[in-house]
């Protein structure tokens, strides 16, 4: 008897993006992104911009998803979505329109935690790319969340730490706004910091006990360093930005390793697993190679195309609880406030 494949189709519409992705036993066929471009003007995400995009998005990056991935929606198992955390009105859209299609197909439906999604985008069968050996740490960072996660199995997950304000990807995004830069900033801060001396100027990282982190003070710290600086010198900004920029990656970075040197000191796991957008960065990721030789960790470094928000990440977590036979009723509700 032939085992029938398993198609799983993920929807991810937590924030500012649209996304489809088709997976088949655990191999990602399609991962379609429709970026919304028109809160660039606003240096931020406009949650109800973002949800009337999703409702033009979403329908077009589905159809585009099963045609990249050869395949008809009715060869579909299951339907899974990200039911959150995120901005209501955008996970609405993804919600409902999961729970529609699954419901049209007679398929099951899945709904998928976005956090747990970055940690199990790890899981993800790419060429070149190891998975994670449990138990290990995740760390995800990204612009609207910042967690130290002890993962013991794929869904026995336990937050350690995690911001008391502000998320570090926000931290990057206003400190890059305040220098003029366009949004997303983090990395347009990046690109400049590996032109620049991190040692140029010092910012005091934020005395917070334990493992939680916190970034609301360093952001008003910057604010009032390029406020006083340009009172002295107008062009300040201008002539400095590449050290500036490089200052401030060098002292988020280092907040970040501090907290997961003392995470691995805590638990006694050496195995460091990074999600969410701001796990791109070219700084945190030569971090964690240096601690691999200084410390011997183990790091785990997504691929770029699993770093930002994407349905692949939903899709590999659909797949996991599919073959668990851990699915949703159309009872279901979108929550933007939903813990690990």
């Amino acid at each position: 008897m032939v085992k029938e494949k398993i198609y799983i189709l993920g929807i991810e519409s937590s924030c500012d993006d649209t996304a489809a992705s088709v997976l088949c036993d655990g191999k990602i066929l399609s991962n379609v992104i429709a970026s919304q471009s028109i809160h660039k003007a606003y240096g931020g995400v406009v949650p109800e911009l973002a949800s009337r995009a999703h409702q033009q998005n979403i329908i077009p990056v589905v159809d585009q998803a099963l045609k990249e991935a050869g395949v008809s929606k009715t060869v579909l198992s299951a339907v899974a979505f990200t039911r959150g955390p995120g901005l209501m009105g955008s996970l609405l859209v993804g919600t409902s329109f999961a729970k529609s299609l699954a419901f049209s197909l007679k398929i099951p439906l899945i709904e998928v935690n976005h956090m747990q999604a970055h940690i199990l985008a790890h899981f993800i069968e790419k060429s070149g790319y190891e998975k994670p050996k449990f138990p290990f740490l995740a760390m995800t960072v990204s612009g609207g969340h910042t967690q130290i996660v002890k993962v013991k199995d794929y869904f026995d997950m336990t937050v350690i730490g995690e911001t008391i304000d502000d998320a570090v990807g926000e931290a990057f995004d206003k400190s890059g706004k305040l220098l003029g830069l366009g949004y997303p900033a983090g990395p347009e801060i990046d690109k400049r910091a590996k032109l620049g001396n991190p040692k140029a100027f010092h910012f005091t990282k934020p005395k917070v006990k334990g493992l939680n982190f916190s970034f609301s003070g360093l952001k008003t710290a910057i604010l009032y360093f390029v406020k006083n600086k340009s009172i002295e010198n107008p062009n300040f900004i201008e002539n400095n930005i590449n050290d500036i920029c490089a200052s401030i990656q060098y002292t988020i970075i280092s907040i970040l390793m501090d907290k997961l040197k003392l995470a691995v000191s805590q638990t006694g796991i050496n195995r460091i697993a990074i999600g969410g957008g701001v796990s791109a960065n070219s700084g945190l990721r030569e971090a964690l190679n240096k601690a691999q030789q200084k410390h011997g960790w183990t790091p785990y470094i997504p691929a770029f195309e699993y770093t930002t928000d994407n349905a692949a990440m939903i899709a590999i977590v659909g797949f996991l609880k599919y073959i668990k036979n851990d699915f949703t009723t159309q009872e279901i509700t979108a929550q933007s406030r939903l813990k690990i």
